[in-house]
């Protein structure tokens, strides 16, 4: 399997299990090596006592994000520490795209940047949200190679 084959084979499988992404109405729009992109529409049910998107929504889809860029390897690995920078607000409504990238890797320690935007009227990208996550190999696989269980 290549990188790009493998990096979707994790996805796939982890995807399979994600349910807390998925009933959130996550979408998974592409994945590949140290990378994942993933979209949401802040619901009505998401939005605070201020009239705005709780931003717990939106660390949830940078950290989907994030998660799906760090196991792109098939190795079962884990959020370390993360943290987020809220730089705009959002409303219902607002489609948020989390865009993950790996900005370093070495042993089992990964570093990921994660930008969310949603798409202004005009059609330009608007940041609401930087995220930086750091990852933790545990060990063991996501796919189980023949004889595994």
């Amino acid at each position: 399997m290549n990188p790009e084959e493998l990096a979707r084979a994790c996805a796939s499988t982890m995807w399979s299990e994600d349910r807390a992404s998925r009933d959130l109405g996550m979408e998974l729009l592409e994945v590949g090596p140290g990378r994942a992109v993933l979209r949401m529409t802040v619901r009505e049910d998401m939005v605070n006592g201020h009239g705005i998107g709780h931003g717990g929504y939106t660390f949830t889809l940078a950290d989907s994000a994030f998660a799906f860029a760090c196991n792109t390897y098939d190795r079962i690995t884990v959020a370390a520490s993360a943290q987020i920078r809220f730089r705009r607000p959002t409303h219902h409504g607002d489609v948020l795209v989390a865009t993950a990238v790996e900005r370093a890797r070495e042993g089992r320690d990964g570093t990921y940047d994660v930008t969310v935007a949603r798409t202004r009227p005009d059609g330009t990208d608007e940041v609401v949200a930087e995220f930086d996550g750091r990852s933790r190999e545990l060990g063991g696989r996501l796919l189980a190679s023949p004889g595994e269980s």
